[in-house]
């Protein structure tokens, strides 16, 4: 983590668990054991669509933001099932993940769908969390920065230099997504700083230093600290640990040291 220069994120991703009976537990549970307000790390918790509404109230006034895991990149019109960006921030909602691996594989997301929901989430002034990273085939053949390269200048083409701040990069290796398998602190900073490298062949380095750059793919309670001691990774995209109040409290705590 390098505070200087930008934020420290830890932005739970729940996928399609929970319930909205379990929301008031779960705050109470959670809350007394992170900072708040005083943190150095900004908490985020992306909740499916539905609990959003009640996500907000239950975190209201604590210092923790509200996330969701997926938006349309139309701004309104016939295209039912779908949620905007603009609904998203007439909710209150402040980020948004975009291109999860999940939905790249499941649902047909593509470079060019990806890119077209980064644009629409920022002009609607919400901050994309934009997900990359490669499969275990790609790593053992070696294109790994390759491979990324791509989904950054991809996901980043055409948004200008003025809307670059509220984006967040999250690499999130497939091959360690929900399988207790995580990058060692080593290869997933290297990967990091390399795609840190990219934003600044795109937009500069001043602008790349201020970029925030997550971990996801099975950060935990037992390996976020030695993951976040590095110095291109700027907080956790986490999922099954942020569903356990305990363990996602561990990881925040980690953040703020």
């Amino acid at each position: 983590m390098n505070r200087e220069f930008r934020s420290t994120i830890i932005a739970g991703n729940w996928k399609m668990n929970m319930l909205s009976t379990g929301l008031k537990a779960y705050a109470e549970e959670l809350l007394p054991l992170i900072p708040g307000y005083k943190s150095w790390c900004e908490t985020v918790v992306c909740a499916p669509f539905v609990l959003l509404g009640e996500v907000l109230r239950v975190f209201e006034k604590s210092g923790v933001g509200t996330g969701a895991q997926n938006m349309s990149q139309h701004g309104s019109g016939a295209y039912t099932g779908e949620v905007s960006a603009a609904q998203l921030v007439d909710l209150g909602v402040e980020y948004v993940i975009i291109g999860h691996s999940e939905r790249r594989e499941l649902y047909g997301e593509t470079d060019a769908s990806v890119n077209a929901k980064v644009l629409a989430a920022t002009e609607a002034s919400l901050h994309p969390i934009v997900c990359v990273g490669e499969s275990m085939r790609q790593r053992e053949i070696g294109v790994t920065y390759d491979v990324v390269s791509m989904q950054v200048k991809a996901a980043l083409f055409g948004l200008p230099s003025e809307q670059l701040h509220g984006v967040i990069i999250a690499y999130e290796p497939i091959w360690a997504i929900g399988t207790g398998m995580t990058a060692t602190p080593t290869d997933a900073q290297d990967v990091c700083r390399h795609i840190r490298s990219v934003i600044s062949s795109l937009y500069g380095e001043q602008a790349a230093q201020a970029v925030p750059i997550l971990y996801g793919g099975s950060m935990n309670d037992k390996n976020a600290l030695e993951l976040l001691a590095q110095p291109d990774i700027d907080g956790g995209l986490i999922g099954g640990a942020s569903l356990k109040p305990e363990a996602f409290a561990v990881i925040v705590n980690a953040a703020n040291q």
